[in-house]
């Protein structure tokens, strides 16, 4: 403690210097600034992104740094069994969408950093094209964990979760995950780095490796846990 003190001591009086010396954080790693989704992940995005679900304004500001087409959604009734607070209809991004849907505050973040920084450069990589449209299975659903009768809420609950079955090329190449999962050609190869970058965007990435019930599309949410599969 002894050391402790003076070190702390020392630590503080060299960051008051520097800020009288007009030194600041950089935004990215200034964790009070507001989410730049033109900036890639990195280790204070977790936090950065929970501080969106209660907070609408912050919300919207980290939202006008996207390409996303949003509509902000009214709080539904607190009575309701599913009751959503903080939702988003989003309508595309610099890919189109299949349908529009609804998306909890960090989800669609969530969403627009995967795409910017996850999704393009890895069909870039892969075919030298942009994906023009990602296909999906939905995202607000009342409902508990696989449909069962009893047990916890899903995400899908909150609007917290999107499924997405495949992705559509500039040229018209269609990528199915029920179909182009297995393999090593480049739809296979494309899909497994889609899954990896999605990690460092979303709580929760599972896949075709993770179980069957997940054989035909990846699983994004912003639940507490922390999986990549």
């Amino acid at each position: 403690m002894r050391i402790a003190l003076p070190l702390l001591a020392g630590l503080l009086a060299l960051a008051g210097l520097a800020w009288q010396q007009g030194w600041r954080l950089p935004d990215a790693w200034n964790p009070w600034a507001v989410l730049d989704v033109r900036q890639p992940p990195n280790l204070l995005t977790p936090w950065k992104l929970s501080r969106l679900r209660d907070d609408p304004e912050l919300c919207r500001q980290a939202l006008q740094t996207s390409a996303l087409r949003v509509r902000q959604q009214a709080d539904s009734p607190a009575s309701a069994d599913c009751p959503l607070h903080n939702v988003w209809r989003i309508e595309g991004g610099q890919a189109r969408l299949s349908s529009s849907f609804l998306a909890s505050c960090p989800l669609a973040v969530a969403y627009a950093l995967f795409e910017v920084h996850a999704l393009q450069p890895a069909a870039q990589q892969v075919f030298g094209q942009p994906v023009a449209q990602v296909d999906h299975l939905g995202s607000f659903a009342c409902r508990n964990v696989y449909h069962r009768k009893q047990g916890r809420l899903s995400q899908h609950a909150t609007a917290n979760a999107l499924d997405i079955s495949g992705f559509r090329l500039k040229d018209g190449q269609r990528i199915v995950l029920a179909r182009d999962w297995q393999g090593e050609g480049d739809k296979a190869r494309f899909l497994r780095e889609v899954r990896d970058g999605a990690c460092d965007s979303f709580s929760t990435v599972l896949g075709p490796d993770y179980n069957t019930a997940h054989h035909n599309h990846f699983h994004f949410d912003m639940g507490f846990w922390q999986v990549c599969r």
